[in-house]
C-alpha cells in the first residue's frame, strides 16, 4: 500500500506511487485514474524544475484517461503536453515527436482528421 512510504523521502514516495499507477492502469484503470493524479500532483510540488518527470506523468495521466473512455479530457491534456514539449525541447526532439504521434492517434480517434493531417504534414513530417 502507498501509505508504507508516506514517511519516506519524496524521490521513495515517488517511485511508489509510480509503481503502483503502472501496475494498477493494466488491470483496473479506474482505481489507477486517482493515483496517477496523486502521482503529478507530488511531481509538481517537488520536482517541478524536471520537465521530463512532469511530461512522463501528464503523458501517462492521458493515457489513464484514453484507458477509461474519457477521450475528450486525454485529447485535451495531449495538446497540452505536446504545446510544453515543443516549447521546452523542441520539435526534432524524440519525445516532441513520440507526443506529437499521441496526439495524432487522439486527434484521429476523435475524427479530427483535418487537424491530424497539418499536425502531422506541418510540424511531425518536416522533422522526422
Amino acid at each position: 500500500c502507498w501509505k508504507t512510504y508516506a514517511g519516506q523521502p519524496e524521490a521513495v514516495r515517488c517511485m511508489a506511487m509510480v509503481i503502483l499507477g503502472t501496475s494498477l492502469r493494466e488491470t483496473r484503470p479506474d482505481e489507477a485514474l486517482p493515483v496517477v493524479e496523486a502521482t503529478l500532483a507530488l511531481k509538481l510540488r517537488y520536482f517541478s524544475h524536471n520537465d521530463d518527470l512532469v511530461f512522463d506523468t501528464q503523458c501517462t495521466l492521458a493515457s489513464c484517461l484514453d484507458d477509461l473512455g474519457r477521450y475528450g479530457e486525454a485529447l485535451a491534456l495531449k495538446r497540452e503536453v505536446f504545446a510544453k514539449i515543443v516549447a521546452s525541447l523542441g520539435i526534432s526532439d524524440a519525445c516532441t515527436l513520440m507526443s506529437g504521434n499521441n496526439l495524432v492517434v487522439s486527434l484521429n480517434r476523435m475524427r479530427l482528421w483535418e487537424e491530424a493531417q497539418t499536425l502531422v504534414r506541418d510540424q511531425l513530417l518536416p522533422v522526422a
